[in-house]
């Protein structure tokens, strides 16, 4: 798969590729954005003690990368069938091949056809972040972002950098985050408490967070009175993150609002996207500390 698939699409347009893949019966997605190339398996060099889910480390072009068995992570039995693949993906400043049956198409779809799965069905633990309708078929979106922070915690968000920073009080400035990721509101809830943040409104997708913003600017001219900033996820059920960044920047009371595109998917090769739809900064997961810093930059 070329690289450059998933750059093809416009900024803003709230649509996104999606890589099905198959692991047994089950049919999943990946966004493309994420993919860097898919290859047929190659021998993997077994790790004593590794994580359970992790089958060991393969070389691919003078790089060492860790291979996960998609089949342990969803919790299924069997081998692998003769279609499998690696999908070698890149996402929070790392690489990672997933192990998969085997790689069938690319859709093109909007984020509005993406549902969010409730906890009636989908359980407090589940790595499923959006199910996609499209016809008589049902995709599950899985949060790699979880499944690599299941297996190593320690490339998560760390409370920890931000305790570095000192002492603070920034409890007069109000702040909206868009972010679908339950674990993650959590986290970023924790981080910028413990940064001095205390006045923070969340909210699980970029529709809800504009049409809240939207209900501020049919009341207020200077919307800045209210809220200071914005920090917006990418990967969001309804409305994604550039979508959001250019709905805000393009409307006339709202545009002078900072926002801060907080993403696994802030890399070399796509950060020319937020750049189009006029984010103030765009930093990458798990870079809390640095987004603390840029938010104190931006409002105070």
């Amino acid at each position: 798969m070329a690289e450059s698939q998933g750059i093809l699409l416009e900024s803003g347009t709230n649509e996104l590729e999606i890589v099905e893949f198959e692991v047994g019966s089950n049919k999943f997605g990946i966004n493309v954005i994420k993919v860097k190339e898919i290859i047929q398996p190659i021998p993997v060099t077994f790790i004593p003690h590794a994580h359970p889910h992790v089958e060991g480390i393969i070389q691919l072009r003078g790089e060492v990368l860790p291979v996960v068995d998609m089949k342990k992570v969803l919790g299924l039995s069997g081998v692998f069938n003769e279609q499998q693949k690696y999908i070698v993906a890149e996402f929070n400043r790392q690489r990672v091949v997933f192990h998969v049956d085997n790689v069938t198409m690319i859709h093109r779809i909007s984020w509005n056809q993406i549902e969010k799965p409730t906890d009636m069905y989908q359980g407090g633990g589940s790595q499923v972040i959006g199910v996609i309708k499209q016809d008589d078929l049902m995709l599950l979106l899985l949060d790699f972002e979880k499944i690599m922070v299941d297996i190593n915690p320690d490339s998560g968000i760390s409370v920890e950098s931000v305790k570095k920073l000192g002492d603070r009080n920034r409890s007069e400035k109000k702040i909206v985050i868009a972010e679908d990721s339950p674990l993650l509101r959590k986290l970023l809830h924790d981080t910028m408490h413990e940064a001095g943040y205390m006045n923070i409104e969340f909210f699980e997708n970029g529709k809800d967070a504009l049409d809240y913003l939207l209900a501020l600017a049919d009341k207020e001219n200077d919307v800045s009175k209210v809220v200071q900033l914005v920090v917006t996820d990418i990967e969001m059920p309804q409305m994604d993150g550039h979508h959001l960044t250019k709905q805000i920047k393009t409307h006339p009371v709202l545009s002078k609002l900072p926002v801060i595109i907080f993403s696994s998917l802030i890399t070399d090769d796509l950060r020319h996207k937020g750049d189009q739809v006029g984010a103030e900064d765009q930093i990458s997961k798990p870079e809390i500390a640095e987004l603390i810093l840029k938010i104190d930059q931006y409002i105070l």
